[in-house]
């Protein structure tokens, strides 16, 4: 018995594999429409609509540049997503904060499903030179998503180049 089933398991996939070129069906391609258009001097929206087989989607969004000088780049973003699918509908926005200057960068982001969960993330590290050939560097992170458990997490790494 195991034997007929081994060799029926070889017959149908040569049998796949013999199809004529017909009858495989062509996979979709994607079908989107994409804006990415600067507003004033320092912000930028941006959003896509497309479609593939797991069904539609839209995102969009603004970018706005809020300060590039002495003390860093620091730039925020909100945007929000919209899926229609077979499976189900999906709605989700959200936004965050990111700066940084050369020695440090730092991020803070909020994410909001309608109807479900949130999350909320925070990330800061940052890298001082030590000597001629070394340097330092420290980071650390937080995250919380609603109904789960607080996540913590932090690394620091001494370099020297030889």
């Amino acid at each position: 018995m195991k034997s007929f089933c081994i060799f029926a398991a070889v017959l149908v996939a040569v049998a796949a594999e013999s199809y004529p070129e017909w009858y495989i069906q062509q996979g979709r391609y994607r079908r989107d429409v994409t804006l990415d258009h600067k507003v004033g001097t320092n912000g930028r929206v941006f959003g896509t609509l497309g479609q593939n087989d797991a069904g539609l989607f839209g995102r969009g969004g603004y970018e706005h540049n809020i300060f590039d000088d002495h003390r860093g780049k620091l730039d925020g973003q909100v945007h929000g997503t919209r899926v229609l699918g077979p499976y189900g509908d999906s709605s989700h926005m959200g936004g965050g904060l990111n700066w940084q200057n050369s020695n440090a960068a730092a991020s803070l982001d909020y994410n909001k499903q309608i109807h479900g969960p949130s999350s909320f993330n925070a990330a800061a590290g940052g890298k001082w030179p030590v000597g001629k050939n070394g340097d330092f560097s420290l980071q650390g992170t937080y995250g919380k998503t609603s109904g789960m458990r607080h996540d913590y997490g932090g690394r620091g790494v001494f370099n020297y180049r030889w």
